[in-house]
């Protein structure tokens, strides 16, 4: 009788052990199920999730704007800093591509779009590397425009520019000013560092050109403003990169390059569309 009550014991706790280990296993493949299921939202093509508006009309696609202050704030220090230090850099080591006013403007912009990790860092032969966050809304070329990052034409944005010839990775300086940038003014002391100069000269021969605005320095001390630019090859003679204050800007001997309002060829002060957050 003991024998026969220790035996409907053992079989109760196995019985109870079984339901324990089978309500652990439905629990356990509910989580798994949802785990999948969030997965599988997180892998929807991101394409298919893009706003394809342009509030501003300007050409560029909403979701092409860094909205967050902490990634304007990235690019523009990315961007000057790259800009900044290829008038350190000895001519032989810069990128090959730039040539002119735009190519310095199309590497900064690109290159201050990228993640700066380990790999880039020994790609770019930077002779200096700052410790800077990088963009985070994306990064390139894994943009929602892959490599083709410069508008080319006039018009506000429409979704079918994904797929026709409205985007690329060149363009000159006045597809950059007219398509790719907007107006601030032309009050030099409005500029803010990212921001770019444009001129229009009267020459068949290059009309237009672009500075970059530093602000201060990022890689030498003291309080000046400065700007750098590519002064683009002359006849047979390849372009050099200078860096020059604000002051002796405004002061230059050639008043067609002094940034002032008096100055007609000085067409003024301008910010790329993806930091443009209000009208």
């Amino acid at each position: 009788m003991l024998r026969h009550y220790c035996l409907s014991l053992l079989l109760g706790i196995l019985t109870i052990f079984a339901a324990v280990m089978l309500l652990g296993s439905c629990s356990e493949g509910r989580e798994k199920q949802h785990t999948a299921l969030h997965i599988q939202s997180v892998q929807i093509p991101a394409q298919l999730q893009l706003a394809t508006t342009d509030r501003f009309q300007d050409g560029t696609p909403d979701f092409l704007r860094l909205d967050e202050e902490a990634d304007q704030s990235a690019f523009r220090r990315w961007f000057t800093f790259l800009a900044e230090i290829q008038y350190f850099t000895p001519a032989a080591d810069r990128p090959a591509e730039i040539g002119d006013c735009s190519a310095l403007l199309r590497y900064a912009y690109r290159e201050a779009l990228r993640r700066h990790d380990t790999l880039w860092c020994g790609e770019s032969r930077l002779p200096l590397i700052p410790a800077l966050p990088s963009v985070e809304k994306y990064r390139y070329p894994q943009t929602p425009l892959g490599a083709n990052l410069f508008r080319l034409c006039a018009g506000p944005f429409v979704p079918s520019d994904l797929h026709n010839e409205s985007f690329g990775q060149f363009a000159n300086a006045e597809t950059l000013q007219k398509f790719n940038t907007f107006f601030v003014s032309r009050d030099i002391t409005r500029a803010r560092p990212g921001d770019l100069l444009f001129y229009r000269r009267r020459t068949e021969h290059v009309p237009f050109h672009s500075m970059i605005f530093l602000g201060r320095s990022q890689i030498t001390r003291g309080n000046a403003n400065y700007l750098v630019y590519d002064t683009g090859p002359d006849g047979t003679q390849a372009g050099e990169i200078r860096r020059r204050s604000l002051e002796e800007l405004l002061n230059y001997p050639d008043p067609q390059w002094q940034p002032k309002w008096t100055n007609p060829q000085f067409l003024g002060v301008f910010r790329w569309n993806i930091l443009r957050t209000t009208l």
